[in-house]
């Protein structure tokens, strides 16, 4: 894997982002799990120098090199400004980070990384990180620049589907974080488990899966009337994200295993792990891969059905109150 090689073993894997709280430590940890028992070799990278209190033990940990609490007390700085100052640290000493992932060759890693949103949508540390992966024949998943050899998986809580604000909000986030970014890229919609304790959807899930005509959030949004002030600004928002045409969702519900399996099958075509020979693969895997056939139909229809059940119990033992 040295700098600039290749014709050295490629080397697989996901590079986790995503807001504050929308799970990411989570994930890392139950794919892990998951990838571990159909067999594959899974090292967990943290590289958020804030996550101090790891609560599952990891292969390599930022925590060697830098972390927050010493650049804060060090330098008097803020935990934005630290968090910040220790990927531009890391990014300083991208070599420590390649010496250390020598060792962890033959594995498919997953790195953790940090929740602040302003470095995956327009700071340059981290992005620079992730070119270094890249150049050192790492191929991770976020779905942008095909010919990149990383891909990012970008985790969003999914109770931003119950407000069409924080929702058009999410997409604008989602898409400014693909165009800077620029890896192979799969937005999921994390927590589908919880959906339904954060209320009504106006829509069928699969409208916000596959963002479908947001006009129809428009209209939603013109019915507040804080939001009503605002319709030309979420009227040129919505443009932006229709015209890109770019962001979509896979739902995603860690305790569900068909639920992983879609997201790990959405993540392995992105970074082209399932074009290569590492597992063994049916003819009919490869081409639902190469053409795109599945859509992550049969996963959002599953949790649209769970929705439903779950509303119509609610309203009917609102009933039986009554």
């Amino acid at each position: 894997m040295a700098e600039g090689s290749r014709g050295g073993s490629l080397a697989f894997g996901q590079v986790v982002i995503g807001p504050p709280g929308s799970g990411k430590t989570t994930y890392c940890h139950a794919m892990r799990d998951f990838l571990s028992r159909i067999g594959r070799s899974v090292a967990v990278v943290n590289l958020d120098p804030a996550n101090e209190a790891l609560p599952w033990p990891c292969a390599l940990d930022i925590a060697e090199l830098v972390t927050l609490p010493d650049v804060m007390g060090s330098l008097g700085l803020g935990p934005n400004g630290g968090l910040i100052y220790c990927m531009e640290y890391l990014e300083a000493n991208a070599d420590w980070l390649r010496d250390r992932l020598q060792g962890l060759r033959g594995h498919y890693i997953l790195f953790d990384c940090p929740g602040q949103v302003e470095l995956y949508t327009h700071h340059e540390a981290l992005k620079n990180v992730f070119a270094q992966l890249a150049k050192w024949n790492f191929r991770v998943c976020v779905p942008l620049c095909l010919c990149s050899q990383l891909a990012a998986v970008h985790l969003v809580d999914s109770h931003y589907c119950t407000d069409p604000g924080k929702f058009i909000s999410v997409l604008c986030t989602s898409l400014s974080t693909m165009l800077h970014v620029e890896l192979p890229h799969v937005n999921v919609l994390s927590k589908m488990d919880l959906i339904e304790q954060y209320g009504k959807l106006a829509f069928n899930l699969d409208y916000y899966t596959e963002v479908l005509d947001l006009s129809y959030l428009l209209d939603h949004l013109a019915s507040d009337p804080f939001f009503r002030n605002f319709r030309r600004l979420n009227e040129k928002l919505v443009e932006v994200i229709e015209d890109y045409s770019l962001v979509s969702f896979v739902p995603l519900n860690v305790q569900d295993k068909q639920s992983m399996r879609q997201v790990m099958q959405a993540v392995d075509k992105a970074n082209g792990y399932s074009f290569g020979d590492q597992e063994h693969r049916s003819l009919q895997a490869l081409m639902s891969a190469a053409v795109g056939a599945d859509f992550h139909f049969s996963s959002t229809l599953a949790v649209q059905e769970k929705y439903v059940q779950s509303q119509d119990k609610a309203v009917e033992e609102e009933v039986m109150d009554l």
